[in-house]
């Protein structure tokens, strides 16, 4: 295995991670009649997914709609049952607690929907929708709650005098905003982010993003942070994983993943970003990947991505599961057939989308108010 002299190196993780994801499968199943129900089949939506997040570290996850991310996120916090495999929180295991034996974990863990709307009980005031969590907890006394609700709004950029106002008269950024300051409610240890920016435009975009990673500091917090959009996962994450049909393909660091991609999946979602710079974007290679995506029902034996893989080759790769291997310091990825280094994106197209991100998070930080900054 070749490293280059420039490489970072990886991250080291020292102690127990914070939550262990064991072989984890979950299936749904189908069933057929009204009365008398039988069961024909089951949606692979999540199989033998083995993943670690350690304490203080944002670990991203993306993949194309239907492979597994939000489902892999509620089994993270058991708002799904497993089908197989075992669920770590801080060394110990969940997988099978019962709803009463997990409210104290709960108070530990939280999640941050992708619907800044749906997730907000719209006859509920945002003061009472963020104090749920401290009244169902007890964790402050009732004559503090409101005081208690009014910094978390501050913190989070709100108006505290907006305490009873409902979610329709917000924004989308604010409501999604309001999402945050709940989850933070308890001082969790974990908050999972199910695609919290996608239905947001990009300058609110990126001051939420600024908002999270500031909170992330104040309160050494570690993020499961789900996204459609490579640029914001790398601006976001440590570690990426890769999805595909219920699947990890590929896990490494932000920026080991973004230069050199092994798996032809991630090197297709990379060649998909748009590069603000046309001559550097004509000499990048793109791959083009054909067919639709296999159904998790009757997903395809071997590797999941041959069907639509360009380097597939047969029967191997037919026939064959490729396992996790490593091949740079923190990256891992489940091919037969890896990329080339610097197949996809080349040094000077790295840096053009580098240098146009940093534009873009800089003009944020200038229009975000003063009160979603941490002072440094």
């Amino acid at each position: 295995m070749s490293v280059d002299v420039g490489q970072p190196a990886p991250p080291v993780h020292n102690g127990t991670p914070l939550v262990k994801l064991v072989d984890v499968k979950k299936y749904f199943p189908i069933s057929r009649g009204l009365v008398f129900q039988k069961r024909i089949g089951q949606v692979h939506a999540v199989d033998g997914v083995s993943l670690e997040v350690y304490p203080g570290e944002t670990v991203g996850l993306v993949g194309e709609t239907g492979c597994g991310k939000s489902t892999t996120a509620r089994l993270i916090m058991k708002l799904f049952d497993v089908t197989e495999g075992q669920v770590y929180f801080d060394g110990q295991d969940i997988t099978n607690l019962s709803r009463r034996a997990m409210r104290p974990i709960r108070r530990e863990m939280q999640m941050v929907f992708q619907d800044p709307y749906a997730s907000l009980n719209p006859r509920k005031p945002v003061g009472s929708i963020i104090a749920d969590p401290l009244r169902i907890h007890k964790t402050v006394p009732a004559d503090r709650i409101k005081g208690e609700v009014q910094d978390l709004m501050k913190r989070v950029g709100l108006n505290p005098e907006h305490y009873n106002r409902y979610p329709h008269e917000f924004s989308g950024g604010q409501r999604q905003r309001i999402g945050v300051a709940r989850a933070l409610a308890l001082r969790p240890r974990l908050i999972v982010a199910d695609e919290p920016v996608s239905a947001l435009d990009v300058s609110v975009q990126a001051q939420v993003l600024n908002l999270l990673e500031d909170l992330q500091q104040e309160f050494n917090l570690t993020y499961v942070f789900i996204a459609h959009d490579l640029a914001v996962v790398k601006h976001m994450s440590d570690r990426v994983a890769v999805m595909y049909l219920g699947k990890i393909g590929e896990v490494a660091t932000g920026d080991v993943l973004y230069q050199n991609p092994k798996h032809p999946y991630t090197g297709a979602l990379l060649s998909a970003v748009p590069i603000p710079d046309p001559r550097l974007a004509s000499e990048r290679k793109r791959i083009v990947l054909e067919g639709d995506v296999p159904s998790p029902i009757d997903p395809p034996s071997g590797c999941r991505f041959h069907p639509r893989c360009p380097n597939a080759q047969f029967p191997r790769c037919s026939e064959e599961e490729p396992l996790l291997t490593p091949h740079r310091p923190g990256q891992v990825a489940a091919c037969h057939f890896p990329l080339e280094d610097r197949a996809i994106v080349t040094v000077e197209a790295e840096e053009a989308a580098a240098e146009a991100k940093k534009a873009t998070v800089k003009r944020a930080r200038t229009t975000t108010p003063r009160t979603t900054r941490k002072t440094r």
